[in-house]
């Protein structure tokens, strides 16, 4: 390996030391059939004894592209985003393409922050986690047909690639397998409603409660606060602590992510309930560690590699189109209830 140097190699360099013009070495180092392979060869390795370093910036002025995405992630501490970004990455590599990160930490003015500068680092198109608080800084970008992908999120009314699980569907499957262990009185701990994800576990929970006959009521749908930044356990413990303090009763918990439910059995068995017997506790997403917890948890399992990789693909190929489409493309991940022995 060459040693870094100070100053970086020019192309005019190159020329002077090969006895050509600076034209003949640009076509040799692009591999322009317009040369003799002789030529060609001399080139580059009297470019490659002297340690030359390819100028990203000068081809990105020339062709307005940076095979470069941003990839915006509302908590990197959830280790759902981690296994979701091994799909991003994956695709991205295949493509030859560079990622730049940013956690938005859950808060929208980071998101709208982060969008500007990504557009200012000139990427070729983003993936976002987004918020859902507001909608101003997606809809400018839908607005100039820049390449974006909404990841893990749904906005109905809108023409926006996007990809995302069945929410409905994961939220009656985990509120069924509760009300078939035979719990009578189910809570749901989730996040704020303007979240899509959310909305789509809170439909299927009602679904679940409707079809078993049980009247579905507000107060037992707990709404956590600042559940983003890093807090998913804390908020899951809290609001166990919450409900015993003002002695409700329960059997049964639908957690909105498995972080939550890590608290509530924290909570739980602190407070003397043995798990699955008084309390049943189920979890989203399946990551990692929820197989590792004692008890192991059961959970609604998310294709979170297949979301990153396929957001890669849709976002690639928005890229790549030759004329920017009215239509875009909504891809809806199935997802699996994993019984374990919560």
């Amino acid at each position: 390996m060459k040693r870094i140097q100070s100053k970086f190699v020019t192309i005019k360099d190159i020329a002077e030391k090969a006895g050509v013009s600076p034209n003949t070495v640009s076509r040799a180092l692009n591999s322009r059939p317009d040369i003799s392979q002789s030529t060609k060869s001399r080139i580059l390795k009297i470019a490659q004894e002297m340690g030359y370093v390819r100028n990203a910036y000068a081809t990105i002025l020339k062709s307005n592209v940076t095979n470069t995405i941003g990839v915006i992630m509302s908590d990197s501490s959830n280790p759902f985003f981690s296994e979701v970004f091994k799909g991003i990455d994956k695709a991205a590599q295949e493509k030859d393409y560079q990622i730049i990160i940013m956690n938005s930490e859950g808060v929208y003015e980071n998101e709208e922050r982060f969008i500007k500068t990504l557009l200012e680092r000139r990427v070729d198109g983003i993936l976002l986690f987004p918020m859902q608080e507001s909608y101003e800084d997606i809809r400018e970008l839908v607005k100039e047909h820049f390449p974006i992908v909404l990841v893990g999120r749904e906005i109905d009314e809108w023409n926006v690639d996007e990809i995302f699980s069945d929410e409905v569907k994961g939220g009656y499957m985990a509120t069924k397998y509760l009300l078939e262990k035979g719990c009578k009185k189910v809570k749901m701990i989730t996040d704020q409603l303007y979240n899509s994800a959310s909305l789509g576990r809170l439909e299927g929970y009602r679904k679940a409660l409707q079809e078993k006959g049980v009247p579905f009521c507000e107060e037992n749908v707990k709404l956590c606060h600042h559940i983003h930044e890093g807090y998913h356990v804390q908020a899951g413990y809290d609001k166990v602590i919450e409900m015993l303090q003002g002695k409700e009763e329960f059997d049964g918990i639908f957690c909105y992510n498995d972080l939550i439910a890590y608290g509530v059995i924290k909570a739980l068995k602190e407070n003397g309930f043995r798990i699955p017997e008084d309390v049943s506790v189920v979890g989203y997403d399946d990551i990692t560690f929820s197989r590792l917890i004692e008890p192991q948890l059961t959970t609604i399992k998310v294709k979170k590699f297949e979301m990153g990789y396929e957001a890669f693909q849709m976002l690639y190929k928005r890229i790549t189109a030759k004329k920017s489409s009215n239509s875009s493309t909504r891809k809806v991940l199935d997802v699996e209830l994993i019984v374990r022995n919560s």
